[in-house]
């Protein structure tokens, strides 16, 4: 059996290929990435040392990706990172592409309520919704099967990415969320859940949530990080517009096509602000036990996580606020 892993050099699909390695021998692994060119070296030489097949895997270039995936049996596919017609355009290539190399399951990572039509307004949620039905599709006709991992909030995008937005506006928190709760998920457990049912640990043709295990709020997690650090962070709820303006002040791009050269953050403002908003109307606030149950470990809360990660948040936010 061997297993394709995509987008090897980003922080989940680096966290699945460590967790399925643990899980089997080097020589069953074929590590892609979009770039090879801009992979890490040492990080390349090491896989490779190991005996892990290292290939480029772009999702726009459909020839390459057949090379890519070719002697592969299962295919661990992330989401890309652009967003529209684009990117399921990038999808429908990758799908294509791995039944057309013999790939007989893909796990794909999609999104919460991706099957919902009352998500719809979710700024990548359509995207999803059109891989997932595009899937669907090509198992009826080909015989590939398929799981989809839909993965809530990332609980890190709380305690890094809008902590360090807060520290650009003296320490004001935004936020559009409101007192919203959500079962944000970490992503390594998030990762922990898609190795697992890359290994076959899932039923096939099902779709599987990421959620975390409890209900929290933006403003729960702000005064935890607060508490964490020692930096005092106010909360600041905004409606949609006014958390677009305040995005707009950062360099925020409002869309994935934008220029991000002068954003502090690498996300665009159409995706977090309709994240906020479903938050806000509780969209976001799915209970699951599925991680626990394919993985056999509960995700971690957020005091949890924001508590292992002490010594990295202060750290990381002295760097950020001497670098400014």
């Amino acid at each position: 059996m061997k297993y394709v892993i995509t987008g090897c050099d980003g922080h989940l699909g680096g966290q699945v290929a460590e967790n399925v390695l643990k899980e089997v021998s080097p020589s069953q692994l074929i590590f892609t990435c979009p770039s090879l060119a801009r992979l890490n070296a040492d990080k390349r030489a090491k896989w490779e040392s190991m005996g892990i097949t290292v290939r480029e895997a772009d999702y726009s270039n459909p020839e390459g990706l057949k090379k890519a995936f070719d002697g592969g049996n299962r295919l661990y596919m992330i989401s890309g990172v652009l967003v529209g017609e684009k990117r399921v355009k990038q999808h429908k290539n990758a799908i294509d592409a791995a039944i057309a190399a013999g790939i007989e399951h893909i796990t794909y990572t999609s999104f919460l309520g991706a099957s919902d039509p009352a998500y719809a307004n979710v700024f990548v949620t359509p995207d999803h919704t059109a891989t997932e039905s595009y899937m669907k599709e090509c198992a009826k006709k080909s015989g590939i099967r398929y799981n989809f991992m839909r993965n809530n909030l990332y609980l890190q995008n709380y305690l890094t990415g809008y902590s360090t937005l807060a520290l650009t506006t003296q320490n004001k928190w935004f936020t559009a969320a409101g007192d919203g709760k959500a079962t944000f998920v970490p992503r390594d457990d998030s990762a922990r859940l898609a190795a697992a049912l890359l290994l076959g640990k899932g039923e096939d043709n099902t779709a599987y949530l990421s959620c975390g295990t409890e209900s929290i709020s933006p403003h729960e997690i702000c005064m935890i990080v607060r508490e964490v650090t020692g930096i005092d962070f106010i909360y600041t709820p905004v409606d949609p517009e006014g958390m677009y303006q305040y995005f707009d002040s950062l360099h925020i791009p409002r869309t994935t096509d934008g220029d991000f050269s002068k954003s502090p953050i690498p996300w665009c403002s159409d995706d977090m602000v309709t994240n906020e908003s479903c938050v806000k109307e509780g969209k976001m606030n799915v209970s699951s036990d599925d991680i626990y149950k394919i993985t056999g470990k509960a995700p971690a809360t957020a005091r949890e996580l924001a508590e292992q990660s002490r010594d990295f948040l202060v750290g990381f936010m002295k760097r950020f606020s001497s670098a400014r």
